[in-house]
């Protein structure tokens, strides 16, 4: 049997997300840009501390290791998913790895291959879930979430696994100094991890399926995309960058802790959507993410150093992704 022609619906998808990447997508983005730099120019003037080498360090630290989540988290939502359980699978390998060296006495280096292994096997288990079995991504995840951090709990005996005695190479990935230019090992990663998968995000024909999945998934069948193949291979990468972003964090922390990691989701998500990601599929980008990595992460610290309560920044950030989910939802609305 021949394949079946590509209809105009399925023409259209790589068309419109070319258009929407040069277009909303960009202003997006740029848009978040010049918020970034009014909100950092006006804090320059509100605090003497802001424009220091030690602020904008711990600005960079504060989204660098879950900017590995962010990653994730972005291409599943472009591809029209949700993925909850990524805070819980950052914790549930950190204890993985901390009970494998701190307990079982393994080398740390094998303990954290075994604990991405298994982080990875999480996501791998959600994708059967919701491209075999047919459950919708918010049920499947949440289930994980719970799932991974019952498990994290069990591990640990829900106490912190104290990590002192790593050795310094490995406590060099979370918090080492890159001789020379003074940056953390762990933020050069970061970026020239961002950089890779928002390069492959906008060249790489194998990621631009997840957009026409999100996009149209019936155009996507139609034009030969192996939908569940693209959707299982997007939570199972999630789930790998959720599970590097576990092994950094024991690296930067010298302790896991089963009670880390209970914001991430929110706060991947909550980047992606100011940068441009739709909770509709289809749209965003990996830059986009980390510019709204960048905003929230500056955010938070220009309220920490206007001494305002933790509580008031947790409302703020709320606000901010209510605002960012309106105006997605307005747009597309508009759109229709």
């Amino acid at each position: 049997m021949s394949q079946p022609n590509l209809s105009a619906e399925g023409k259209s998808a790589p068309s419109r997300f070319r258009r929407g990447l040069s277009g909303f997508q960009g202003f997006r983005e740029g848009t978040t840009i010049v918020i970034i730099v009014v909100l950092g120019f006006a804090m320059s003037l509100l605090s003497p501390y802001f424009l220091t080498g030690d602020n904008f360090r711990n600005l960079f630290m504060l989204f660098a290791i879950n900017g590995f989540v962010a990653i994730g988290m972005t291409l599943v939502l472009i591809s029209g998913g949700i993925d909850l359980s990524v805070g819980s699978v950052v914790a549930f390998v950190g204890v993985v790895t901390g009970s494998l060296f701190f307990n079982a006495k393994m080398n740390i280096w094998l303990a954290s291959a075994i604990g991405v292994a298994v982080g990875t096997g999480c996501g791998f288990i959600t994708g059967f879930f919701v491209t075999r079995v047919g459950l919708s991504a918010f049920i499947t995840t949440l289930g994980m979430m719970q799932v991974a951090r019952g498990a994290t709990f069990v591990i640990s005996a829900a106490m912190p696994i104290p990590l002192q005695s790593m050795p310094p190479a490995y406590k060099f990935m979370g918090r080492g100094i890159i001789p020379g230019i003074g940056v953390p090992f762990v933020i050069v990663l970061f970026i020239v991890s961002a950089v890779v998968f928002d390069f492959l995000s906008r060249r790489s024909t194998g990621i631009r399926k997840i957009y026409y999945v999100g996009s149209n998934e019936k155009a996507a069948r139609f034009s030969g995309v192996n939908v569940n193949r693209v959707r299982m291979g997007v939570y199972v990468l999630s789930a790998a960058l959720a599970s590097v972003a576990g092994v950094l964090t024991i690296a930067r922390f010298n302790s896991a802790t089963p009670y880390y990691g209970d914001t991430i989701a929110f706060e991947t998500i909550s980047a992606a959507v100011i940068g441009g990601a739709s909770l509709n599929g289809g749209e965003g980008t990996i830059l986009g993410a980390m510019l709204g990595m960048a905003l929230l992460a500056l955010i938070q610290t220009s309220l920490n150093l206007l001494d305002v309560s933790p509580y008031w920044q947790s409302l703020v950030t709320g606000l901010i992704l209510l605002t960012a989910v309106s105006i997605d939802f307005l747009s597309h609305r508009h759109k229709a």
